[in-house]
């Protein structure tokens, strides 16, 4: 008894709230990670989104705040989990690398899952990377080598990211097809490490760990040497890039915070620069301070602490230096000492994020059912934690009693490890799905009992045993060993004397009482499983006739769609969604779908680039027929009620057909029913296109010019330019700055150039005409 009353007289006086004296909205939200490293389910193929949206009702009801979802836009295929990005602008949209669908499903089913969610009262929290980009090329590679790119060692110089969109869909996977492709943030080798300015591969920010690695730098931007849709880049391009698709991606999606993947990979101040922008520079989409964000920093936690301070604590960081102590606890086998846990958690707590496993730290190798057979440790940037290791429900007690917002793992809540379902199972199916019931106990008690209303103390530290209080909430208890329960006399807490405490994981059958100025007698599992309902290790107790009471408000969803040409994508094969509206024709546009609850109101609101141009609002059923139909000039608001639960299509278009082309934007204001049977027939209800080769068939007459003789002494010609209108001629070095030049035209197909007092070196040549731009890289000898 001397042992435990020394323990506890020291903490006594050490007891202590958040240190920062602030608790952030975000700290009590306990976020599960929906997936695991190569998550798959053979009844939603390449269909996880349809997955989720089924899980809901069921992740509603266990209290889960909120989910953490896979990075969701186009990688090199279905195969990628989503840490290979490749198009930014592709959310399964688009036809390219020989798929619509991304491993999530495609983009309409990506928009109502995340609506259903909302409807189930759960946020959404969208993995983002922001570090590298791969696959460069169309299907089989075809033109994403760049021969003039300086080599990282590792890429092979494919550097040249085109893609498609509305105006030039994939008609071949040639590389002059994938080159002239002008989907929005295309990319060339400046953009990445090497570049002129920038070495790569010393540190760890400049070295492509995973594919062609970012490069930040202001200076860092360029001109492909081989593609033919070259725009030009302006300073800051990759930062003010990424800043514009991060709000573009929170508006189309409505997701509600971000996880950052990676974060010691790119500069921090572009972390918090994207971050300041989601929060406040999204306009109405704006996340603002209490916008859930987190870092991935795999560190100790003085670094933690900086990088969060760095950031202005717009995000927080998983508290790994915390998780590699419970890996040392779970390890240890009785033979950790339980009171140095609260010294290894991170001191800047403001938006930390406890947790015991996810997909980085949890790597088994898998048989043909999905049961466990081994590890991956190589793979495991900490050692694993098994869920069926007694002392995980220690881990999982300590995350949710600590300060932060805890992250649960999909495999530690779910048991799929060792029951042949991995692959096969139905969400909706409790017995085909079981949960784990420690975690789902420690879950229920989180939030029923209120743990982070009330400021966290420590109330006992011994090498087997650990008690932490939420004041006047919660004693979550904690025993390590393995048949030998704990039992401790006069435990300070917050409560009166006389209050009666309940153990709300059920080891302990029996009420205690507060006595003695605030104390309680208590007694705390072992980890063998021996105790009531086979808790393992740990006990929480909290005030009497306390039931469940938290609930989570059913919200709605507001999504914003884009309608410009680099944007979408027409291909048969694609959704068909996007585009502007076209020059004189009446050719509508689907913007894309929603997916609304029968009885709900429906808001639609336009806004065109030309408000004195009026447009055609239409809404389709999900069989595509038009359901209404209206027609304004400038800014919109279209008010409907559904009859029915289910898709429908927003089609738009001009009112005339004498109008010239402009781009808008619409936005969704819905709320999604709560329960979906995703398994249901969803119709394309494409619009038709005058001319769909059109666009594709202005490149034809450029695309073949050539510049001779190459390399040249500073006078050449352009062969090839017959019925060409020529609109400029730009000559620029490889820091992107002009040169004057002199050309003139001879038989309507030779363009004669000459360069004046420039030295040797190379150049890009920007011929700009009527049927589109082409940029050729030229080298002038002395």
């Amino acid at each position: 008894m001397m042992f435990r009353n020394f323990y506890f007289l020291i903490i006594f006086f050490l007891g202590y709230q958040n240190l920062n004296g602030q608790i952030n909205p975000t700290n009590r939200q306990v976020v599960l990670q929906a997936y695991w490293w190569d998550y798959w389910n053979s009844n939603f193929p390449n269909g996880w989104a349809n997955y989720l949206t089924e899980l809901a009702p069921r992740l509603s009801a266990l209290g889960i705040d909120a989910i953490w979802i896979p990075p969701s836009i186009k990688n090199s295929g279905t195969n990628s989990v989503g840490y290979s990005p490749f198009d930014h602008y592709d959310l399964g949209d688009k036809f390219q690398k020989n798929s619509t669908k991304t491993r999530l499903g495609d983009k309409d089913e990506l928009l109502r899952m995340v609506a259903v969610m909302h409807a189930n009262g759960i946020d959404v929290i969208q993995d983002v990377v922001l570090n590298h980009v791969s696959s460069a090329g169309s299907s089989n590679g075809s033109g994403g080598q760049d021969p003039a790119a300086l080599d990282d060692g590792q890429n092979n110089r494919y550097k040249n990211f085109r893609y498609v969109s509305f105006k030039t869909p994939a008609s071949a996977e040639t590389a002059n097809n994938y080159l002239s492709r002008e989907g929005r943030f295309s990319k060339n080798w400046q953009n990445f490490y090497p570049n002129n300015n920038n070495i790569c591969c010393t540190n760890d920010i400049n070295s492509p760990y995973w594919g062609p690695d970012i490069s930040y730098e202001s200076n860092a931007n360029g001109l492909s040497s081989n593609a033919i849709y070259n725009p030009i880049q302006g300073s800051d391009y990759m930062r003010s890039n990424m800043r514009n698709w991060l709000i573009w991606y929170k508006k189309q999606v409505g997701f509600d915070g971000v996880r950052f993947d990676a974060v010691k990979h790119f500069p921090t101040y572009v972390s918090e620069d994207v971050l300041w922008n989601l929060q406040y520079g999204a306009l109405w989409a704006s996340g603002g301070p209490e916008m859930f964000a987190v870092g991935e920093w795999v560190g100790n936690s003085a670094q933690l602490d900086a990088w969060a301070d760095a950031v202005q604590n717009r995000a927080g960081t998983f508290d790994f230096n915390l998780r590699f102590a419970l890996s040392e606890m779970v390890g240890g086998n009785g033979n950790y000492n339980l009171g140095f846990i609260p010294s290894q958690q991170q001191q800047n707590r403001q938006r930390t994020v406890p947790f015991v496993n996810n997909h980085d730290t949890f790597r088994p190798q898998l048989s043909s059912q999905g049961n466990y057979t081994g590890w991956n440790t190589g793979s495991e940037l900490s050692l694993h934690i098994e869920p069926n290791d007694p002392r995980s429900s220690i881990a999982h007690a300590i995350v949710m009693a600590i300060d932060g917002a805890p992250q649960l793992f999909f495999e530690d809540l779910f048991n799929i490890g060792y029951n042949s379902n991995r692959f096969t199972h139905q969400p909706t199916d409790l017995l085909q799905l079981p949960v784990n019931s420690d975690v789902a106990n420690l879950l229920w008690c989180h939030q029923n009992l209120h743990f982070k209303e009330g400021a966290y103390f420590v109330r006992w530290q011994a090498p087997d045993a650990l008690v932490i209080e939420r004041e006047a909430k919660a004693l979550i208890c904690v025993n390590d060993q393995w048949n030998q329960w704990q039992y401790l006399s006069g435990v300070q807490t917050s409560w009166p004397d006389g209050t009666e405490l309940k153990d709300y994981s059920g080891a302990n059958s029996n009420a205690i009482f507060v006595y003695g100025g605030g104390k309680v007698d208590m007694a705390i599992p072992p980890c063998d499983g021996s105790a009531n309902y086979g808790r393992r290790g740990y006990c929480v107790w909290g005030p009497t006739n306390i039931d469940t009471n938290y609930f989570r408000p059913s919200k709605n969803i507001i999504q914003e769609w884009e309608m410009n040409d680099d944007l979408g994508d027409r291909h048969a094969n694609s959704l068909q969604q996007g585009g502007k509206l076209p020059n004189n024709s009446l050719d509508c546009r689907v913007v894309g779908r929603i997916y609304a609850q029968q009885g709900q109101e429906v808001q639609i609101e336009w806004y065109p680039s030309a408000p004195s141009l009026p447009l055609t609002l239409s809404i389709l059923d999900n069989n595509c027929v038009s359901i209404d139909s209206l027609t304004l000039s400038g800014n919109g608001v279209y008010n409907f009620v559904p009859t029915y639960s289910g898709w429908h299509t927003i089609r738009i278009g001009n009112a005339t057909q004498t109008q010239a082309a402009q781009h808008c934007w619409v936005k969704a204001i819905y709320t999604a029913p709560q329960v979906v049977q995703t398994n249901e027939i969803k119709n394309k209800c494409a619009c038709n296109f005058t001319d769909p080769n059109a666009s594709l068939s202005q490149f034809q007459s450029i695309q073949n010019l050539i510049v001779y003789p190459n390399p040249n002494n500073g006078s050449f010609e352009i062969v090839g330019a017959e019925g060409l209108n020529i609109k400029s001629l730009q000559l620029m070095d490889i820091s992107g700055v002009c040169h004057p030049i002199e050309y003139s035209i001879l038989n309507n197909r030779i363009i004669q150039v000459s360069i004046n007092k420039n030295s040797k070196g190379i150049y890009w040549l920007k011929l700009e005409t009527d049927k589109g731009s082409v940029v050729k890289m030229i080298s002038v000898l002395d």
